[in-house]
């Protein structure tokens, strides 16, 4: 049962940092709930590994405040990607 609300928080968490990483890009109409949650949680990944690589420091995600932050920059990070991929 541990590992079904383990994923769920996942998702849960994925869908908040995504959410509003698009908000903060200016993407939030043109995608929908499923892409939030898919950026989120490749922008946890990629928040961590950023945080990581510049503060050494681990980041452990999961409900808590730091976790979140790193997240969001990561969904962010994630976005600007996409949208300069588009344009080029």
């Amino acid at each position: 049962m541990g590992l079904i609300w383990g994923l769920v928080s996942w998702i849960v968490l994925g869908a908040l940092a995504g959410w509003l990483a698009s908000v903060i890009m200016g993407t939030n109409q043109r995608q929908g709930c499923l892409a939030n949650v898919v950026i989120g949680v490749v922008g946890a990944f990629i928040g961590g590994f950023l945080v990581n690589l510049l503060t050494r420091a681990d980041v452990a995600f999961g409900w808590n405040l730091w976790g979140f932050l790193a997240a969001v920059l990561g969904a962010v990070v994630l976005l600007a990607i996409v949208r300069a991929l588009r344009r080029g």
